[in-house]
């Protein structure tokens, strides 16, 4: 955790209107890493469905 409190170190310093744009960072790179999970998260769907759009699987699930 030592950035961590680097970081609110640094803020503790810093101006209103700079704090709203770190703020506007950290949101942004909290939708990059989102953006990429679902990306991967999509890429992995196509490349699974052919194991689990099959009769054999919904078998398996039906009484679940």
């Amino acid at each position: 955790m030592f950035s961590k409190e680097l970081i609110l170190d640094e803020m503790e310093q810093m101006p209103e209107p700079l704090l709203e744009e770190v703020l506007d960072f950290i949101r942004f790179l909290k939708t990059k890493v989102l953006k990429k999970k679902l990306g991967t998260a999509l890429a992995s769907e196509s490349s699974l469905s052919k194991d689990w759009l099959t009769p054999e699987e919904d078998e398996a699930w039906r009484d679940l």
